[in-house]
């Protein structure tokens, strides 16, 4: 197992930004009403918020580090690590952490990275920052986490399309040497990579007037090569089997009693026949497994956070609380991470 353990860093504050769309999937022009009941029942996916084309992640970030700063009342220039963690920066180059450190007034000496990560992007956020704060050189870091993943997509795709939404999340840490210790297992198979990916665009399939043709490939699945790509069979076959191994591991080396031990089981919200079969083979109780697929559709790495502002804050602000939280996604990717938090900061979601 690559298990990463990361002392001294505490969990601070958390908010969210989605934009001022909501579209339901009755809404979509490719279901008819039933398909839109049909997919409402069994994907579990109501509601999701579909940004403009002018609206970018990182306005979304943006408005979200804003408040967050604002209401912890932390100096800008004692922030000393930015991470913009999304798979939809504003450029190929240059890396929009370095634009927001500049937009956020952010001092020079803030430590920048983006990390193109999608579904695992919390626990890869948290585990560079926090390793980053770890030692206590760098005091005080801002994980932005999110993506416009609508937009990567065809909107003939009725595979794909339905499936995700738009947010921002902010996520600010702090050095601690009384926080307790983060514990995060981070697994990658690469050569799953094509069960969800963007085949052109990048400089191994550089844009071409080819990149434009849409293809039919039946079933409502209607995508051009620059349209990112789910193969929905090898997707779920992955998330029902190999992030529910690493749950097991890391909580029988631990010994965590799920009932006992553990607050809320933070699961991505791929969607909902995915994290139901999740928690029947964890055998996990469904009052500790928050749910807001319903709400927000799949936010790639924003949903996990995402869970902490919509469904759990009251709690997250008033006492203690014991966290397990699973991922699942690009790479092929998955990862577990174990945490706890002591009463933080969490805002209300704002609109863009």
């Amino acid at each position: 197992m690559a298990n990463w353990t990361i002392k001294n860093v505490a969990f601070r504050g958390v908010t969210g930004t989605v934009p001022n769309h909501p579209v339901k999937t009755s809404d979509i022009p490719l279901f008819t009403q039933e398909e839109a009941d049909t997919f409402d029942q069994t994907v579990g996916i109501r509601n999701r918020y579909w940004s403009s084309d002018d609206i970018c992640t990182s306005d979304l970030c943006a408005d979200a580090a804003e408040r967050l700063i604002t209401a912890l009342g932390w100096e800008k220039q004692s922030i000393d690590v930015l991470l913009f963690v999304s798979v939809t920066p504003d450029y190929k180059t240059p890396p929009t952490s370095a634009i927001l450190q500049d937009r956020l007034g952010l001092p020079n000496s803030t430590f920048v990275l983006d990390v193109p990560m999608g579904c695992c992007g919390f626990m890869y956020g948290i585990n560079v920052a926090g390793n980053l704060l770890t030692a206590g050189t760098a005091k005080r870091a801002l994980v932005l986490i999110g993506d416009t993943a609508a937009r990567m997509g065809s909107k003939n795709d009725k595979s794909r399309l339905p499936l995700f939404g738009d947010s921002g999340l902010a996520i600010a840490l702090e050095y601690d040497e009384a926080a307790s210790d983060i514990f995060i297992d981070m697994n990658t198979s690469g050569d799953g990579y094509s069960a969800l990916m963007t085949p052109h665009g990048g400089y191994r399939h550089p844009v071409t007037p080819e990149s434009f043709v849409e293809e039919d490939f039946g079933h409502g699945i209607i995508r051009a090569p620059k349209d990112a790509l789910i193969n929905g069979m090898d997707v779920f076959a992955f998330a029902i089997s190999k992030p529910v191994k690493s749950m097991k591991a890391i909580l029988e080396e631990k010994g965590i009693d799920t009932e006992k031990d553990v607050d809320y089981f933070l699961i991505h919200q791929a969607n909902k026949l995915i994290v139901d079969r999740i928690v029947k083979k964890l055998k996990l109780n469904p009052d500790k497994v928050p749910y807001n697929l319903q709400k927000f559709g799949n936010l790639g790495g924003a949903s996990i956070p995402m869970i902490m502002c919509s469904e759990i804050a009251e709690d997250l602000q008033k006492r203690p609380l014991n966290l397990v939280a699973s991922a699942f996604g690009l790479g092929l990717t998955w990862a577990t991470m174990m945490f706890k938090t002591t009463p933080m900061t969490v805002l209300p979601l704002n609109l863009l």
